[in-house]
């Protein structure tokens, strides 16, 4: 017999999680499987899913408040062990054609037991596209998940003035505190790369927080050159723009 699929069913809706629990048990014999976890919302989620090690495929809901099940892959996409995501709609709208291409499959509400074995039968522990992700969600995921002292925050990514390297993670601030991700500033750059300008090898900058620039030279030596520094709403530290990234930034703030 082969291992079970470890499922974890993430609806708002009470009862359709138990009819997707019923289903699984009637298709255990032909597709063993067994519910590890359960959620109502994206939230909820990922504050129970930590690296993703426990889940083999999550069976999401579209539509719930907080945080939709779109977002939600996003989220799952980017843990260590990412699991493999069904996603189920009661709506058969755009985003269906888009779930035939994705690597994660779909299931229209009501669920049948026969489409939902195929699903899982097709389920693979690969992330959904992220081509598809980002069509579906082009101003990326609203909230980014820090984990911090055994807690997971959700930082509105609307709230980030600025994301920063060092070393291994990235540092997003806002005009609160700061925030240490577990992301690559890469792959922000690519998710939110309309809403940011790079201005240097290790600092993207929300364009709507740019207040202003300023000529400044580096507190360390008299005879260092004078570079551009960016000023920032909400913060008082000046961002340096590295002179590859001037043209671009000086276009963009019509200096």
């Amino acid at each position: 017999m082969s291992e079970a699929l470890r499922i974890l069913l993430v609806d708002d809706e009470a009862p359709a999680r138990q009819r997707l629990k019923d289903l699984l048990a009637d298709i255990a014999a032909d597709v063993p499987n067994r519910v590890v976890g359960e959620a109502v919302d994206g939230m909820a989620a990922l504050e129970g899913i930590d690296d993703g090690a426990g889940v083999d495929v999550a069976i999401v809901d579209i539509r719930m408040p907080r945080m939709d099940g779109i977002e939600l892959a996003g989220h799952l996409a980017r843990l260590p062990h990412a699991p493999a995501v069904v996603f189920a709609t009661a709506y058969d709208e755009y985003a269906v054609k888009a779930f035939d291409v994705a690597a994660a499959d779909y299931l229209l509400k009501p669920v049948k037991a026969a489409r939902l074995a195929a699903a899982l039968r097709k389920a693979k522990r690969v992330a959904p596209d992220a081509a598809v992700l980002k069509a579906l969600a082009p101003r990326g995921r609203r909230h980014l998940r820090c984990l911090e002292r055994g807690r997971l925050l959700l930082v509105p990514a609307d709230d980030v003035l600025y994301f920063k390297a060092e070393l291994k993670y990235v540092t997003a601030r806002t005009a609160e505190r700061e925030y240490v991700l577990e992301e690559s500033l890469a792959h922000l750059e690519e998710e939110y790369g309309e809403r940011f300008v790079r201005i240097h090898r290790n600092c993207i900058v929300a364009r709507a927080a740019i207040t202003g620039v300023a000529r400044e030279r580096d507190p360390v030596g008299d005879d260092a050159e004078p570079h551009w520094a960016l000023l920032l709403k909400g913060v008082p530290e000046h961002l340096a723009v590295s002179r590859r990234q001037w043209p671009q930034v000086k276009e963009l703030i019509g200096a």
